[in-house]
């Protein structure tokens, strides 16, 4: 098997996954840009291949969602940004068409303690998997 040639498709098409049209943000030949209708943060985006044929068809949706999340940034929408994907049921996969996850981030979007102090982020997407994220807490 090529590396290149993937078939994570289990849908027959992106049109067929649950993504209304309103939610259309950007798209291009090549892929489409929803608002996530179950948004983490606001501004959440989902960038979706079009055609899902060759490794570089979701690459491409990394690349753009990185691009997006910089310009975000340096546009001071959001302070920083996780992109991620989840790939299978597992990993907490729905709709089963492969797609890209923008999550733009701000301070103190976690929430807060009952005394104020915002709840610390560090550890990332490493937080998927509950107490697993604060590494550097834990005793050798």
């Amino acid at each position: 098997m090529n590396p290149d040639d993937i078939n994570i498709n289990r849908l027959g098409s992106y049109k067929d996954a649950p993504w209304p049209d309103e939610h259309i943000v950007h798209e291009d030949e090549n892929l489409v840009v929803y608002k996530d209708g179950y948004p983490v943060t606001e501004g959440h985006l989902l960038f979706v291949p079009k055609k899902v044929e060759r490794r570089l068809d979701i690459t491409r949706c990394f690349e753009i969602a990185y691009e997006w999340g910089v310009k975000g940034v340096m546009d001071y929408k959001w302070k920083a940004f996780n992109i991620g994907i989840n790939n299978g049921a597992e990993a907490g996969q729905t709709v089963m068409w492969p797609h890209v996850h923008l999550i733009p981030r701000r301070e103190g979007d976690l929430g807060r303690y009952e005394n104020g102090t915002p709840y610390d982020p560090r550890g990332g997407v490493r937080n998927i998997i509950p107490h697993k994220g604060h590494y550097e807490d834990k005793e050798s």
